[in-house]
């Protein structure tokens, strides 16, 4: 099978989206599957990869860490009728999306589409709220030629049925369990950051307002005076309130800006308790990799996250942008200690069952029954 994919987020872009699709693309290498995968190229040294095609792009207006796509159509046509891909796969609604979609429509080669952000609730957070109309009238009109949709919780999914989506299908996330690992928990992450209270509470995102950071950090000042002198903030990620972040220096909070790979691994590792009030989620993956290291989870009772935050057993899950209920949250996970690294064993039980293989090797299944299903209708047009 020839599988061709279209995004207008990959790396060396840093977000869920990104290290998702370069983890699938990884294992249909594996499984000895043909790609061809057209992305933005983000700088001049952008690594070239074999079957990754980079075209021309800018950063989103609203959203700099995404880039906007122009991609050259005569020349990925002329690729992809020499590579003759057998599904098309767009994530992105974006410039190189509809690329994907014109080349599917205009070629007769089925197409996937996946759905990742919820563009519409970003939109109050920019003061663009009377954009929501429009962005789910043309999400309906880029995603009607899908033979299938395919969403990352169930959640995500019955808004997308809601608002009249049709052929949506669940694409979960997994993780990877053996680099995100509680075994890496260390003292030299202590020294690093120059902590010396007892509890790390850690945040690991965009630094941005449409993750709610404003009832994080209401939270933050609000926590109660004989807990905060025993808690030390540890907030990783990058984005457009850092820089208001770092000028207000809150007491014992430490912004590290963006980690990877080991780095990243090792402060969810060595906090004690992983805190994210965002709403936004489609999907949350840093909240399962948090799960994975042992690091139980206060969330918000919203989106994709309380799909994978048992409450009162892998982490607590409190009310929508509700500053008490984050702070409850926070004081039950640190009131008892036993209970505690209980939580963290139950945290990790679970992100072992959420294995990359079985998800993706299910996404290969589902790719091969639309193929099959097309070369059907197409048969029975002819």
């Amino acid at each position: 099978m020839k599988i061709a994919l279209f995004t207008d987020t990959f790396p060396p872009q840093v977000n869920g989206v990104s290290l998702t699709l370069q983890r699938w693309v990884a294992h249909m290498e594996q499984r000895q599957v043909e790609t061809r995968v057209f992305v933005p190229r983000c700088t001049a040294e952008d690594l070239e990869a074999p079957g990754v095609r980079r075209s021309r792009s800018i950063p989103l207006f609203f959203y700099p860490e995404h880039r906007l796509s122009f991609p050259n159509p005569f020349v990925i046509r002329r690729e992809l009728r020499e590579f003759q891909p057998d599904l098309i796969h767009v994530t992105t609604p974006f410039n190189m999306g509809l690329m994907g979609l014109h080349i599917a429509k205009k070629e007769g080669i089925p197409l996937v589409a996946s759905y990742h952000t919820h563009f519409d609730r970003y939109l109050q957070y920019y003061g663009l709220q009377f954009l929501s109309n429009w962005i789910w009238h043309y999400m309906r009109w880029f995603h009607e030629s899908c033979e299938m949709m395919l969403a990352p919780s169930q959640e995500t999914k019955n808004l997308l049925e809601e608002e009249g989506f049709s052929r949506v299908e669940l694409w979960r996330r997994g993780v990877d369990t053996q680099l995100f690992h509680p075994g890496r928990a260390n003292d030299a992450f202590r020294q690093r950051y120059h902590i010396e209270q007892r509890r790390i509470l850690l945040y690991v995102g965009r630094i941005a307002p449409e993750k709610d950071l404003d009832v994080l950090v209401e939270a933050i000042k609000r926590l109660p005076e004989n807990q905060r002198d025993h808690v030390h903030w540890v907030l990783v990620g990058d984005g457009p309130m850092r820089a208001e972040l770092e000028a207000e220096a809150l007491p014992s909070v430490t912004l590290t800006g963006t980690l990877r790979g080991e780095a990243l691994a090792e402060a969810y590792a060595s906090a004690d308790c992983f805190v994210f009030p965002s709403t936004t989620e489609t999907f949350g993956n840093v909240v399962l990799e948090s799960l994975a290291a042992g690091t139980p989870a206060v969330v918000a009772r919203t989106g994709g996250v309380k799909e994978l935050v048992e409450h009162g057993r892998t982490g607590w899950c409190t009310s929508p942008r509700s500053v008490e209920g984050l702070i409850e949250g926070i004081q039950f996970m640190l009131a008892e200690p036993t209970r505690l690294s209980w939580m963290g064993i139950e945290a990790r039980r679970y992100a072992l069952e959420q294995s990359w293989d079985r998800i993706f090797d299910g996404l290969l299944a589902r790719y091969q029954g639309v193929v099959a299903q097309k070369l059907i209708q197409q048969a029975h047009a002819g």
